[in-house]
Formats: C-alpha cells, sequence, structure tokens
C-alpha cells in the first residue's frame, strides 16, 4: 500500500531571500506560523511548539531539522508528544524572477493514530492552506518593502 504525501504549493510576490527569512526566523515566524521559543536552520536542532484545532487541548509539536540548503530547502521532523506516528515537512524554494514559488511536502502523514480524526489528511490539507495560503502570503506582502 502506498501513502501519497499533502504537497501544496504557492508563488509570492517577494524574492526567495525574504521568504527563507519568513521560514526560519523564529521572530517573523511567530506573525504567521506558530511561536517558537527558538528556532535555527541548522540540521540536527530541535524545536517544539503548541498547536492545533482546539486552542483548549493543543497537541505538543516535536520537531528536529533533518536537512537545509540555504533558501532552497528546509526538511524537519513532526511528531506529537504522547502520540504515535512521525512525518517530515519539506519547504522547496524557487527563484522565479522577484517571485517565489514555494512547494510544501508533509510525508507520512499515515503514521499517526488513524483513530484520531485529529490527524486525518483533511486536516493537515486545511492548515497547510490556511498557513501557506494565506497566512504567510499576508505576512510577505505585508512585509514587502522591509
Amino acid at each position: 500500500m502506498t501513502h501519497e504525501a499533502f504537497t501544496i504549493g504557492r508563488t509570492y510576490n517577494a524574492p526567495v531571500s525574504k521568504v527563507w527569512k519568513a521560514l526560519t526566523n523564529k521572530d517573523e515566524m511567530k506573525q504567521w506560523y506558530f511561536d517558537l521559543k527558538e528556532f535555527k536552520a541548522e540540521v540536527g536542532f530541535e524545536f517544539q511548539f503548541l498547536g492545533g484545532k482546539d486552542a483548549a487541548h493543543p497537541y505538543l509539536h516535536l520537531c528536529k531539522i533533518t536537512e537545509v540548503v540555504v533558501e532552497k530547502k528546509l526538511t524537519y521532523s513532526w511528531r506529537y508528544d504522547g502520540h504515535p506516528g512521525n512525518s517530515f515537512v519539506t519547504f522547496e524554494l524557487f527563484e522565479e524572477g522577484t517571485k517565489t514559488r514555494l512547494k510544501l511536502t508533509h510525508k507520512g502523514l499515515e503514521t499517526f493514530p488513524a483513530s484520531n480524526a485529529d490527524f486525518a489528511k483533511e486536516n493537515f490539507a486545511e492548515g497547510w492552506t490556511m498557513l501557506m495560503g494565506t497566512l504567510l502570503k499576508d505576512y510577505l506582502d505585508k512585509n514587502s518593502n522591509t
């Protein structure tokens, strides 16, 4: 049985350097992604954050960076404290003139418990679509002159 990863692509009206900074600078990330105590785009760096659909009962996300190609690719593991399963999130950046095309791939979703509806692929699709399609886009548009 094969499992398809969730993939989403978006093009932003911002240079690769600006998009990379939004993906890797904790002060920028907290404005559109999650409020991380610390983040370093370095292989082996571990970080965590709280998040989920139900703000009253968030999940502790445990992540570890596995690949970094500056301004091109960032991959980290993504799992939940107290739950089986491990997945990987990859951001790939492609320069298109003055714009940047971003491809996000989240693979390994099938490793999470199917009995927990919060881990359904549709929920990841909804979350990533909001993050990449709305929150990151709005952040980059708002900060295009900085």
